[in-house]
């Protein structure tokens, strides 16, 4: 039987938290010492927090770039007093020789490593935050090659670098865009794992670039297809279920949101092989409603334009599968997409309407604003039948609870396995993106469940709708894992 983790993502102006990080914009900005230069090619290196009174220690890239400009580097970190604290430092344009312009940036303590206070490896932390600050600074100062030095964590200052460069600005006129340059890397270090970086940038990028398209140019229609332009030539098996198939395999509640809309919903199914065909995979489950209007009762208007993000799950899931193939992970994946819009209209569903599920289940929708666990629920059901997972991760942006409590600082976790959360709690410590462990007690259960009418609430009754909202869907997982 499958161990069962319910991700909940948190959506915020500043960050879409994934299973993977995407960059997180620092507030310290490099100060410039010179005009915008016209010269296309720039250099990120770092410098260590200063002890006291010693003199600043920099990376070893940075020594090298130092003796080549003739010792000028060291000369501006001692001239500005630069300290090296993480994110702020020096940006110098105008140069002669290779680069045109440097960005001399604070990577923190020397001997910087996991903090069990913070829950993060503040030394890879640091060096994301630096190399995408650099990176950035270069980029604005119309850079169109920036080299960034590895800093000791190239796979980190890769990652930091790509997702600080990368901007959507597709519905900008080609002349305003705001161009991305290329990166390399500088100097000494491992080049495989500053590949590694790239890719799992790339993927996170793959991810912000669905989520942040206007809904009217991410139609459920649009996703499929961008998830298989994005997917197939990887090697991933992409099979697009239309309404028919869904309406035959009688994934009702899936269908009682999706008819609102005129846009006809689409299943993906996923397959990622890394291994032998025989062994179980990982069954991932991810939310795909590209508009989220609340149906009938319609969302507050202000803020409503971003619940085009309420698919962020399933662009993750896409990201996901896209970096496993890209990285060859010796796992097998399956994942189950559902895509559809929540609005209103005479076909849409109302408050009260009963729906019978796959399990034989019936799911009363008491609130149509809580339509998240009403699409996921019949594919959850359906994906443990068809694939057998040996565990399911089900991802979605569905209540705004954890955004309240954790904002951008964790990801909300469910799971019914400790081994299981403390492998995300590991590896979010390593990328940067740290998870928080939510209960799943009996309690939340008991609320969705005790109703005369129906076997389970979408609403529940009271505070705790994040809670709530997992607990609807761990119902719907054999309580015998």
């Amino acid at each position: 039987m499958p161990a069962y983790t319910d991700l909940l993502l948190v959506r915020s102006a500043s960050r879409l938290l994934t299973c993977k990080r995407a960059f997180r914009e620092v507030s310290h900005c490099l100060r410039a010492y010179a005009t915008k230069c016209k010269k296309p090619k720039g250099v990120v290196v770092g410098v260590y927090k200063r002890d006291s009174d010693k003199p600043p220690k920099t990376t070893e890239n940075a020594v090298t770039l130092d003796d080549s400009v003739g010792g000028k580097v060291m000369q501006w970190i001692r001239e500005r007093n630069m300290d090296g604290s993480p994110g702020k430092g020096l940006l110098f344009s105008g140069m002669d020789g290779d680069y045109q312009a440097i960005a001399v940036v604070g990577v923190g303590d020397y001997d910087a490593a996991f903090n069990e206070e913070e829950e993060l490896d503040l030394g890879m932390e640091n060096v994301r935050v630096a190399a995408g600050a650099g990176a950035r600074a270069l980029q604005m100062q119309g850079m169109r090659e920036v080299h960034v030095d590895s800093m000791g964590y190239p796979e980190q200052a890769a990652e930091g670098a790509s997702l600080a460069v990368w901007r959507f600005n597709m519905n900008k006129r080609k002349k305003n865009r705001t161009r991305t340059p290329k990166l390399e890397m500088y100097g000494k270090g491992d080049r495989e794992a500053w590949t590694r970086g790239l890719f799992k940038a790339e993927s996170q990028n793959l991810a912000r670039r669905l989520s942040d398209t206007p809904a009217n140019m991410m139609t459920p229609s649009v996703f499929a297809q961008a998830a298989v332009d994005a997917l197939c030539p990887c090697g991933v098996t992409v099979e697009v279920r239309s309404m028919d198939w869904i309406e035959d395999m009688k994934l009702n509640s899936f269908m009682m949101i999706a008819k609102g809309s005129c846009e006809p919903p689409l299943l993906l199914e996923c397959s990622y092989c890394g291994t032998a065909p025989e062994e179980k995979s990982v069954l991932l489950l991810g939310l795909g409603l590209t508009f989220n209007s609340g149906g009938l009762c319609l969302k507050k208007k202000t803020g409503m334009d971003q619940y085009r993000g309420a698919m962020a799950g399933a662009a993750v899931c896409v990201g996901v599968l896209r970096a496993a193939s890209a990285l060859s992970l010796p796992m097998n994946i399956s994942a189950i997409i559902p895509l559809c819009e929540h609005m209103p209209s005479g076909m849409a569903v109302k408050c009260g309407d009963v729906v019978s599920l796959l399990n034989g289940i019936t799911m009363g929708v008491k609130d149509v604003g809580k339509a998240p666990v009403v699409v996921m629920a019949d594919p959850l059901l359906y994906g443990q039948a068809a694939h057998k997972p040996k565990m399911i991760i089900d991802i979605g942006t569905v209540a705004q609870g954890v955004n309240y409590a954790l904002g951008g600082g964790a990801t909300g976790l469910w799971t019914t396995s400790n081994f299981v959360h403390k492998q995300f709690r590991k590896a979010g410590g390593i990328t940067g993106d740290r998870v928080w462990r939510f209960p799943l007690f009996k309690y939340y259960h008991q609320i969705v469940t005790k109703n005369i009418t129906y076997d389970l609430s979408n609403a529940g009754r009271g505070p705790g709708l994040s809670c709530l909202a997992a607990a609807i869907l761990r119902s719907l997982v054999p309580f015998c894992i």
